[in-house]
């Protein structure tokens, strides 16, 4: 009775790894992530491309990641796998691993910092899968570990904001001797933005000795952290005549904090507010003068980032920097902009 009962438990096992084993080649259950999402991509000629999204921390990330998708998209001959690493360059490292086992086509990188991508780009490389760069750069010892950056110029956008600066106060009757007190709250640190920013500011500051920056506050590019340190700069400094805000959504937390500590900032405000990215949001606030000058950040960068794989897939050189063109923009200006403006 024993080796009978030990028979047929054999037999119902072998029938349940069997019916296990069909199901899965039926439904791709045993199927490697490149084997399962190539399938059919494959057959249909598709570029498969592995996307390591930074996060979805702003207006302008949410824009960016849309702008990609609807320009990779199947229609356009892509099948495009999206990762939000939650602002975690671990989480991005992992994404690259993970899309070098799956065998991508290509790799589209927008980093959270500049440094330490080295292996795990050697490691893209050697797997001869080419790796753009998104939005913000990377500092590596060999650059030949990417194969092109699609972005903005930061350090540009910085200068142009300090050049604006320097009009604003010359209209607004200051003179060299005149002290200006400046804060910063800064994005996310180590970041292209960050970095790139205040380069640009800093090389103008550089030529009015009577600049002073009081404080740099690390505020993440969020709008709570932005609201938080504002809240703290008020309540340390007693004069603060410019806020130079890296993005729009700290901006709008900032611009909170102002008022409710019953300060004015503005077109008419006491607090000149300089801010990034340009979004529909910042521009009505351009508009309503809370805003003093918006300096263009371009998200839509998916087209573009589509038309370079593609050259890339049919075998043609690209560039290794593609800069998107980007505006200025003032109470002057903006209006022409509201209308049609898509993020």
């Amino acid at each position: 009775m024993k080796n009978r009962k030990y028979y047929l438990n054999t037999i119902i096992i072998v029938i349940i790894i069997l019916a296990i084993m069909f199901l899965g080649e039926s439904y791709g259950i045993f199927l490697s992530p490149k084997t399962q999402n190539m399938e059919t991509s494959e057959d249909e000629g598709m570029i498969v491309v592995g996307v390591s999204q930074l996060g979805y921390e702003s207006v302008w990330r949410l824009a960016n990641t849309k702008s990609v998708e609807d320009a990779l998209s199947k229609e356009n001959r892509f099948f495009t796998i999206i990762n939000n690493a939650r602002q975690n360059q671990e989480n991005q490292i992992k994404d690259i691993r993970d899309f070098i086992s799956q065998d991508v086509d290509y790799i589209v990188l927008a980093p959270v910092t500049e440094k330490g991508w080295d292996s795990v780009l050697r490691e893209a490389k050697e797997a001869g899968i080419p790796v753009i760069l998104m939005d913000r750069e990377v500092e590596v010892q060999d650059s030949s570990l990417y194969a092109t950056h699609i972005g903005s110029d930061m350090e540009l956008e910085g200068a142009r904001a300090g050049t604006w600066l320097e009009g604003e106060l010359e209209r607004r009757g200051y003179t060299e001797e005149d002290k200006v007190n400046i804060v910063i709250l800064q994005g996310t640190p180590g970041s292209s933005a960050q970095i790139g920013r205040e380069t640009g500011f800093y090389n103008i500051a550089a030529k009015n000795p009577n600049w002073t920056i009081l404080e740099k506050a690390d505020a993440d590019f969020t709008t709570a952290k932005g609201k938080e340190e504002m809240a703290r700069l008020l309540k340390r400094y007693e004069k603060i005549d410019v806020v130079f805000s890296e993005n729009d959504d700290m901006t709008f937390g900032a611009i909170e904090a102002i008022n409710e500590a019953e300060r004015t900032v503005g077109a008419n405000g006491d607090i000149i507010m300089i801010s990034f990215d340009a979004g529909h949001e910042a521009l009505v606030n351009v508009y309503n003068g809370n805003i003093n000058v918006d300096v263009e950040c371009n998200p839509l960068l998916g087209n573009l980032v589509a038309e370079v794989i593609k050259k890339m897939d049919a075998g043609q050189q690209v560039g290794k920097k593609y800069i998107i063109d980007e505006k200025v923009f003032t109470k002057e200006n903006v209006e022409a902009y509201l209308s049609n403006r898509e993020y």
